[in-house]
């Protein structure tokens, strides 16, 4: 099982990478994110996720290990494939996509070729309630987050935020230390998301 493929970059097409190690090139499938990410002949990284079928073995490469846990939360959901997933992630970040999800945005998602407003509905009923269960459904305070006199929906805001976060692989702490100090009010869930990771990469 791959978990990341360290190596060259030798070659890079529309959704596709060559990572070079030991000799072997991979060929791994991404996001036009990654892709932006990566240059010909410089060393690179990628979190990569398998898919094995009967007459095919694919590998899906992120340069975030965000990027492919949204990846893979997206092809749990029935009727959302790798490529659908890809084109998701290559329209919208893994911020926007988990944001999208929690406040019930379809429109982010059909923003994706492929992606109709069906299918974008199916992708937040399935995907709001494991979010949240992934989080341990956990209240602010639980995570030692105070809003004192917080109207009830900076209380959703906040605890969406960290259920967003969570999925994204940060820790219970990690998130608690990154919401404090965030002005909820003035801010759009998707913009907390990324204020938080910003404060995380400090």
């Amino acid at each position: 099982m791959f978990h990341h493929l360290n190596g060259s970059v030798t070659d890079l097409e529309p959704g596709l990478a060559v990572i070079e190690c030991g000799g072997v090139g991979f060929a791994v499938n991404t996001t036009a994110y990654t892709l932006g990410q990566l240059h010909r002949g410089e060393s690179a990284r990628l979190y990569i996720c398998e898919q094995v079928r009967e007459d095919a073995f694919d590998l899906y490469g992120f340069a975030t290990a965000g990027e492919r846990r949204c990846f893979e939360m997206l092809i749990s959901v029935s009727g959302v494939g790798p490529k659908v997933a890809i084109a998701i992630l290559s329209s919208n970040t893994p911020e926007r996509v988990c944001a999208a999800i929690m406040s019930d945005d379809e429109r982010v998602l059909t923003s994706a070729p492929g992606v109709g407003k069906r299918l974008a509905q199916r992708i937040i009923l399935e995907l709001k309630d494991k979010i949240q269960k992934q989080s341990g459904g956990l209240a602010p305070t639980d995570m030692g987050v105070a809003m004192p006199a917080a109207s009830g929906g900076e209380q959703t805001k906040l605890s969406d935020l960290m259920s967003a976060l969570t999925v994204l692989g940060y820790s219970r702490a990690e998130c608690a230390a990154a919401v404090k100090g965030l002005d909820l009010d003035t801010m759009s869930l998707e913009d907390a998301i990324r204020a938080a990771l910003r404060g995380m990469m400090k």
